[in-house]
């Protein structure tokens, strides 16, 4: 079925959880297949590291995380693309590459080679450990640049907001030392900042040489014109063809997160139905207050809905 209404979201780190994606690899045999390609494309257990172990730290290891994320993600598309074709797509941060190989923009193969290499090359860019990230909760955006300004100037190092999530939810990006101090300056302005557990400043310049690594591998890849829409980070926009999904898709690493212009701008498209195609369901939790900012009255009376498909039991409920 044809929605024009629709948008598949598929959602990027800290999405991951033990046993995640098992029941619909255990029903379809392409789903397995999956997590055997992201297997051989990394040369790692993924499966006994997320079905079998349960260890919070390997899971949450990018090196691990990004082709097993990518495998449920995708495994949870293919139970849904049977049933519809939506108008559009998108995905946060790692995501991004499984809604790219949802389109058709990447073959499937190709997607898992690129995200095993994303996060080897994202686990080795900073093994000084000198870059670091945390989330600001209650602070407007004018208070948090306000910070990041700041911090900047004080510490003369890099930091900058790395991921626009929801009006209320921004996540910093930078040196250790500037992290530290914007975090210091968020609690004087009574907000909340939480140092998260990751291994370097995603999404900045001081992923550059990892990013200029990553650009080389997706040279070789072929992009091929997307069948709907993607709603790319770098942006926020809708992007249609190949050649420049590929090219704004390049900058992803480096450059910040616009996760507020990506449903704010699909809402504008048309779209009134959002459904997540991963874990969690982190990103159905931002469109409300993403839509709230810009006075579209709360669901059911704004006549949009957002829901998560993270499990075969939760794809399989959905009508379209």
């Amino acid at each position: 079925m044809n929605r024009t209404d629709l948008a598949i979201l598929f959602p990027g780190q800290g999405s991951q959880e033990p046993g995640m994606g098992r029941d619909v690899a255990d029903a379809m045999p392409e789903a397995m297949d999956l997590w055997k390609k992201a297997e051989r494309a990394s040369g790692l257990p993924l499966r006994e590291i997320y079905w079998d172990g349960g260890d919070e730290k390997a899971m949450a290891d990018t090196r691990n995380l990004q082709p097993a994320l990518t495998a449920v993600n995708l495994s949870l598309w293919l139970r849904l693309a049977g049933r519809v074709s939506p108008a559009c797509t998108a995905g946060h941060s790692l995501g991004e590459y499984a809604a790219a190989a949802a389109s058709g923009a990447l073959s499937v193969d190709s997607t898992l080679e690129l995200v095993a290499l994303r996060g080897r090359l994202m686990s080795e860019a900073d093994p000084g450990g000198k870059g670091a990230m945390a989330a600001v909760l209650k602070l407007s955006l004018a208070d948090v640049e306000a910070v990041v300004a700041e911090s900047a100037e004080s510490t003369g190092q890099m930091i900058r907001i790395a991921n626009y999530n929801t009006p209320g939810q921004l996540v910093l990006s930078g040196t250790r030392d500037a992290i530290a101090d914007a975090a210091a300056r968020v609690k004087d302005r009574k907000g909340r900042a939480l140092v998260l557990p990751v291994s370097g400043a995603f999404h900045s310049p001081l992923m550059d040489e990892a990013a200029r690594e990553l650009a080389k591998a997706m040279r070789t890849a072929t992009w091929s014109r997307p069948r709907f829409a993607v709603y790319c980070n770098v942006t926020g926009q809708a992007v249609t063809d190949g050649e420049s999904l590929h090219e704004v898709m390049t900058r992803q690493m480096t450059s910040s997160v616009q996760w507020i212009g990506t449903v704010t701008n699909q809402w504008n498209a048309g779209v009134r139905r959002w459904v997540e195609a991963g874990p969690k369901g982190v990103l159905t939790k931002m469109v409300g207050p993403i839509l709230a900012a810009s006075n579209v009255p709360a669901a059911p009376e704004g006549g949009w809905t957002a829901e998560g498909a993270g499990s075969l039991e939760q794809a399989d409920a959905l009508t379209f």
